[in-house]
């Protein structure tokens, strides 16, 4: 494969993922379960060692992603069985991009209550970060079963298919979640994105445009179609997006990057060893 073929195929790689937030990774410190020595009673806790309060809770949601993190850790410290606070922790350690950690905490949660249902995405959205999508399968087959009804297990489930070049899989199970919610603009792009790897981007561009028609399409929906237009060759058009929706600094990054990849138009391979954060605007969609 040309260099250019590689980095298309990169690229379209990057935007077929589920629901997380590729950011830079960073520390956060996570305390592992540890077995209670009762000899004497226990002392009467300090302050630092008290739960947070259901409403810190809320707020914590509300900080900086590095600062959400560090929250979580201190209420999984404080009360190891805490399943709220693991989800909530590995939520927190995926935006971060610390897939690893995400998914040893929301495995923890799910050693305390097995059906959880958040527990199973947050494994799931986890592995599919890091992109071992065959070991997000299990957890988000569970989650579906948990809720026949929401569409965002079955698109998740998707990408992991796609992940382990199961496409046919992927294709069933996201119309699959179109049935239970018709026109969703991220499961769109989901599919649309695994039609461009598959060298379809005139199928993948028309899918995209039908999702960024919808009220709630996203930024994520927006990218995918830059990068594909950019791939197409539109740059005119890409570079509009671009600079809508990017700061400049960024929205030149991206458009040097489209301008690498436009002069190979030809048909586009998948490949194995692609880097899920070539195309640095992206972030995640589905699940």
């Amino acid at each position: 494969m040309c260099r250019n073929h590689v980095l298309a195929a990169t690229a379209l790689a990057a935007g077929l993922v589920a629901v997380f937030s590729a950011a830079s990774p960073a520390e956060a410190v996570v305390q592992s379960m540890t077995p209670a020595v009762a000899a004497a009673p226990a002392p009467t806790p300090p302050a630092l060692k008290k739960k947070a309060s259901a409403q810190e809770r809320v707020d914590a949601e509300r900080l900086p992603p590095m600062a959400r993190a560090a929250f979580w850790a201190r209420e999984v410290n404080v009360d190891p069985t805490d399943v709220v606070a693991n989800v909530r922790l590995a939520s927190a350690l995926r935006g971060l991009g610390q897939y690893g950690e995400a998914a040893e905490s929301a495995q923890r949660a799910l050693v305390i209550d097995p059906k959880n249902y958040d527990a199973l995405m947050e494994t799931a959205r986890a592995y599919v970060g890091e992109g071992q999508g065959f070991y997000a399968i299990d957890p988000v087959k569970r989650a579906a079963a948990l809720a026949p009804k929401d569409w965002r297990p079955l698109s998740l489930m998707g990408v992991a298919y796609s992940q382990v070049m199961r496409q046919d899989d992927a294709q069933a199970v996201w119309r699959q979640a179109l049935a239970l919610s018709p026109e969703n603009p991220a499961v769109l792009s989901n599919m649309a994105m695994a039609l461009a790897t598959k060298g379809d981007a005139a199928g993948a561009e028309a899918l995209l445009r039908r999702a960024v028609g919808r009220p709630d399409a996203t930024l994520q929906e927006r990218q995918n179609l830059t990068l594909v237009l950019g791939i197409e060759g539109k740059l005119t058009e890409a570079e509009k997006l671009l600079r809508e929706d990017l700061p400049p600094d960024q929205a030149e990054a991206n458009l040097a990057y489209l301008r690498r990849l436009a002069p190979s138009q030809a048909a586009l391979a998948p490949t194995a060893s692609a880097d899920p954060h070539s195309y640095a605007s992206l972030k995640g969609a589905g699940g």
